[in-house]
């Protein structure tokens, strides 16, 4: 028993390790979030790019030459495409900021669906407020839209980081305040 404590005890440190990072590195996000969203759109970009020369490797898996011709212009699209953007971050961050409005704006409409389908239940009320800052944010976004790009998706990420963060660690510490209060 005492050997599992020691590891429980080395896992929830590493956690603490890991929140700290964390809310430090989405402190860093929100003070510099042109950076981080240009660091975040070259990121994508080239993650498109591997994408496209995944599409490429699977075509030569094809069974028809159909299969092969289309996986083949799908990975050279994404090639293109993915390389444009990110040898054209500002672009990329652009075009990155306007499709996250998009989606907002999507998600703050199903939460008004869901509010009202569960309008007469306890608690329906969050999913009204959710809905409701939701489309403010994107409202936030697209008023401002391209100018809003520079703030924007660091912003964003950089609260998600710090929140995530803080509840990582609050998880952690919980953690080890039980395994002290269960056996020292």
């Amino acid at each position: 028993m005492g050997n599992e404590k020691g590891v429980f005890k080395e896992v929830t440190g590493a956690s603490v390790g890991w929140a700290i990072v964390m809310i430090l590195l989405g402190l860093l996000a929100v003070i510099l979030p042109l950076a981080t969203g240009i660091a975040v759109s070259v990121v994508a970009s080239w993650l498109i790019v591997l994408a496209g020369l995944a599409y490429l490797a699977s075509a030569f898996a094809s069974r028809n030459a159909g299969a092969f011709i289309w996986r083949m212009l799908i990975g050279l699209v994404y090639i293109f495409g993915g390389g444009y953007l990110g040898l054209h971050p500002q672009l990329a961050l652009e075009s990155f900021t306007a499709v996250m409005a998009v989606i907002f704006v999507m998600e703050g409409v199903l939460e008004f669906v869901t509010f009202f389908q569960f309008r007469r239940y306890s608690g329906s009320g969050w999913a009204l407020f959710d809905a409701l800052t939701t489309l403010l944010l994107a409202f936030l976004i697209m008023y401002p839209w391209p100018s809003s790009s520079t703030w924007a998706i660091g912003t964003i990420l950089g609260i998600n980081l710090i929140f995530s963060g803080f509840s990582v660690l609050m998880y952690s510490l919980s953690a080890r305040k039980t395994l002290e209060a269960f056996g020292s």
